[in-house]
């Protein structure tokens, strides 16, 4: 449907139009699904057994920069923040803020209750992730059967692709919609990418930042997201911030997923909910039954849209704007993206030894 994307759909699947199952790609994921997920990279891996993560296309593509073997260790626990699920070491205890405290008095609540739970809570996210790496690099042969512990492995990079929970989270960030409003963000992902490193023993180990890009490009939000503009900016600048840093500089990298997001598809499900809601409108007037006004909104749907709009609106969506519209093209170009900017640094690390 696109000829931009065609070429990544092509080594998404195969000749018989099935996902493609990488030969030389493993994955051991955790929280994706009610159980651990292991085998050669396919679709699967995603949200339910049939759905993908930028996993998918990151191994595809990583394969072009190795010919080694690949291994790619997941943990993606759906709705957790850095401030508390993720919460690393080195960042110490959550502190509650001023104004979260002077809110949560108001309300009536048990602060110290809260921030008993608060504290139980820190971190739970961060120990498990690395506990998982560290059980599957203890028996790489179950996942790889043919694996030579005599070889070897290198931990030769971390992704990090999060950021909702932290972004809408205004009791964390009062201030965020102002500039600065999430430099607590930044200081715990920074102090993230040290204790990864330190627990995971690797020095420099490559990392690369997926920069929440939902709604795509803020220079192009539609006047009904223009209220959400200066957060979305906010969180973004925050979350790719540590980069910037002296002591990160050429072992840290950003991915924009906003350069990945969809626009047509956007534009097209704007105008369906448009419509949607002038039926609604209708129907309320000439007080139709549930059964006409369905049928109203697909007459609507039918003659509104043009038929391009109905097959990317029909095809391109299968989960909410949040979780990136579900969307193949958007999630598999986050992680082609992610790749690229991978190898980059691990080309650059390697000119510099």
């Amino acid at each position: 449907m696109d000829p931009a994307t065609k070429p990544m759909l092509d080594r998404m699947i195969d000749a018989d139009g099935k996902p493609t199952v990488c030969q030389r790609v493993w994955i051991s994921s955790i929280g994706s699904a009610d159980t651990s997920q292991t085998g050669r990279l396919t679709a699967g891996f995603g949200a339910s057994p049939e759905k993908i993560g930028p996993e998918f296309t990151f191994g595809i593509y990583t394969q072009q920069f190795t010919d080694a073997p690949i291994l790619i260790i997941k943990t993606a626990w759906g709705g957790k923040s850095l401030h508390t699920d993720f919460r690393p070491p080195s960042a110490g205890p959550y502190v509650f803020n001023e104004t979260l405290l002077a809110n949560l008095q108001k309300q009536g609540k048990d602060i110290a209750e809260i921030q008993a739970a608060k504290a139980k809570q820190t971190g739970v996210y961060y120990r498990l992730m690395i506990e998982h790496v560290r059980s599957v690099l203890g028996d790489i042969r179950r996942i790889i059967p043919d694996y030579d512990p005599s070889v070897g492995y290198q931990l030769a990079g971390f992704c990090w692709f999060q950021g909702w929970n932290d972004m809408v989270d205004s009791g964390t960030y009062p201030n965020r919609d102002k500039p600065g409003g999430y430099s607590e963000y930044t200081t715990a992902l920074a102090h993230l990418i040290r204790d990864v490193r330190k627990d995971l023993n690797v020095t420099e180990l490559p990392f690369v930042v997926g920069v929440l890009g939902v709604g795509g490009p803020t220079s192009e939000y539609a006047p009904d997201q223009l209220r959400y503009k200066s957060t979305h900016d906010n969180f973004r600048a925050a979350m790719a911030a540590p980069a910037l840093m002296p002591e990160f500089q050429g072992n840290v990298a950003t991915v924009l997923a906003e350069k990945y997001w969809d626009g047509e598809l956007t534009r097209a499900k704007a105008q369906e909910k448009e419509l949607e809601q002038k039926a609604k409108l209708q129907a309320k007037e000439e007080k139709l039954r549930p059964e006409q006004e369905k049928a109203l909104v697909e007459r609507m749907r039918r003659e509104g849209l043009s038929d391009r709009q109905r097959l990317i609106i029909d095809k391109g969506i299968s989960n909410l704007e949040f979780h990136y519209l579900g969307s193949a093209k958007i999630l598999g170009g986050v992680g082609k993206g992610l790749a690229e900017a991978m190898a980059e640094l691990r080309r650059n690390s390697i000119k510099q030894d």
